[in-house]
Order: C-alpha cells, then structure tokens, then sequence
C-alpha cells in the first residue's frame, strides 16, 4: 500500500499536536517586564550559558520560556540530564522532540512534519537522530514524567501586548505557517490574521521552522506580530556562528539587537546569543562524528551558518 506523503514519520502532523489558536485565548497569562522567548536550543549548553548571563544583565527581572526542542544533539546522558534540569527550572513548553521523546509511539518519528520541499533523506537522518535521543531519555523515567507535562502553548503579558508563544504555529507543535516562507504568502495572510483575533493576542513567539523570520500583519484593531526566533543553539545566517532569542520588553534591550521593532509600548527585537562556538563543536563532534546522521545533516551549518539572510528574516 502506497502512503500518503503525510503520513510518513518525520513528515506527519498528529492530531495530539493540533489545538487551535482559541485555546490560547482561554490559557492564562503569566506577566512578565521582559521576556526571552528561546526557541530550538538542541541540546546547547553553551547557549543556554549565554541565555541566563544575557538574562542576568537585564534592568527588570527577566522571564525565560524555552518554546520546544531544547533537545536534540544532546544524547550523551550527562548532557541529557543537565540540559533538562536547566531548561525546566524556567518556563518551557514542548516542542515536538520532547513530545515525542514521551510518546510511546514511533508513528511520528521526530515530529517535525517536515514539508514536501524538504529532501526525504534529511528526514530520514532527523528520525534515527531522533531514535538515539530517545533511547538517551527513556534512561531517565523521572524526567519524561517532567516533559511530558509540559504545555503545547503558553500566553504571557508584557506591558500592553498579550503574547501567544508557540512551537510550531498559531494552530499546531509542528505546524510551519509561521516559516519565514510562509509568512510572506498571500495564500496564507487571512488564515494568519485570523488567527490573531481566534488566539486574543497581538504577538506570536515561535520557533520550530529552524530559521527566523519576524513579519507584520494588519489586523482589524491594529498590528499584529509573528517573530520566530528560528535556533538558539545553531547558527541562524550565512557566515555567522551565533543562535537568536526574541525578546519582548518593556524596557530597550541592553544587548545588540540584530533587527527588531517598537509594538505599542514594548519592544520585539532579535538578539544574537554568542555561545562559545568551539566549545559547542568540540562536544557536537564527541556524539556526532563525521559521518554520523547529524553530522551529515547539520555540520556545515554549524560552520558556515545556513542560506538565510537577516534581510529575509526581517522585511521591511
């Protein structure tokens, strides 16, 4: 029997991950004067390092939220164990590698419901990738209890804004309307909108695409915003080696914004997140050697950052 390109592991949506932009209206609101929304960490100790130092230099007290995929690369158990107990001392909510890691079910492989434009090798790579975690994870009972747990969404106030913060998009972990791709599609315009006014937000906060992307939309009372922060823990433009956090503030930031904007009374802005690149590669390349899956798949980006531009992350 032939398949349905849908219903492949790795490119499939589950309904477990599909809640619709109206069950963001009804989630409650956690305040905060600023909040870094870090999105696509994959296991990188050295950015989540960067994360909280960058954090402790705030002027107001700041709100991490982790928005999924905070693991990935990290399938040594040390690693596995630390990054969770880190992360999970923050707000987080899953994205679909912590939902699956918890899934008793291989339907889905990664989760990542990769589309069709995406070479099926490169899937394939991410669901072995994904087996190998897993089997890192299923060694630690105690913290799937934890992950599974975790929120597909959350909603937070910061100053006048209320704030949607996704995995995937407005309706689904692993939804890709909010890729920077997508964003820009007139197709997709009436369906983004609405999802603004069906989720009683003015700001999504997303990741999941894996690059950034941060776009304006009329609504009817005013403008909405979309800002995928793309990865963290990976490089995020050609010929940089720095991940990307979105931050939301009422305060302007006291870190370099790589492009950003004034929404109202706060501020969304892009920051680099400069974690120690060599480091990082050094202990990529103790699990992943040449060769390996996520070497194939991931290496030259981590060298070379990917095809993507801060001019296509940020229109005009």
């Amino acid at each position: 029997m032939v398949r349905h390109m849908s219903e492949v592991p790795g490119r499939s949506c589950p309904l477990a991950y599909r809640y619709g932009a109206a069950a963001l209206a009804a989630a409650p609101a956690v305040s905060a004067e600023t909040l870094y929304v870090v999105g696509g960490l994959y296991g990188n100790p050295f950015a989540l390092d960067a994360v909280e130092a960058m954090a402790a230099q705030e002027k107001s007290a700041t709100t991490i939220c982790f928005n999924g995929d905070f693991n990935w690369f990290n399938v040594d158990e040390a690693a596995f164990l630390s990054i969770n107990q880190r992360v999970l001392a923050h707000h987080a909510i899953a994205g679909n590698v912590e939902f699956e890691l918890c899934s008793a079910m291989m339907d889905a492989g990664c989760g990542c419901a990769y589309p069709e434009n995406v070479d099926q090798s490169l899937v394939e790579r991410s669901n072995r990738i994904h087996a190998r975690l897993k089997l890192t994870a299923q060694k630690f009972p105690e913290m799937l209890v934890s992950l599974s747990s975790l929120p597909l969404f959350a909603r937070f106030s910061v100053g006048g804004a209320q704030i949607g913060v996704v995995h995937g998009d407005a309706h689904s972990l692993a939804g890709w309307l909010f890729d920077a791709v997508e964003l820009d599609l007139d197709a997709n315009r009436d369906t983004i909108v609405q999802a603004f006014s069906a989720a009683n937000v003015s700001i999504f906060a997303s990741t999941h695409t894996c690059l950034p992307a941060t776009r304006r939309f009329q609504l009817k009372d005013g403008i909405g915003v979309v800002a995928n922060n793309g990865a963290a823990g990976m490089p995020n433009f050609q010929a940089q080696r720095t991940g990307l956090l979105t931050r939301i503030s009422v305060d302007p930031s006291p870190h370099a914004s790589v492009y950003g904007m004034k929404h109202g009374d706060v501020h969304i802005d892009a920051i680099a997140i400069g974690y120690d690149d060599i480091r990082w590669r050094e202990a990529f390349l103790r699990n992943w050697p040449e060769g390996s899956d996520a070497h194939t798949s991931y290496w030259k980006r981590m060298e070379d950052g990917p095809n993507h531009q801060v001019t296509q992350a940020h229109a005009t």
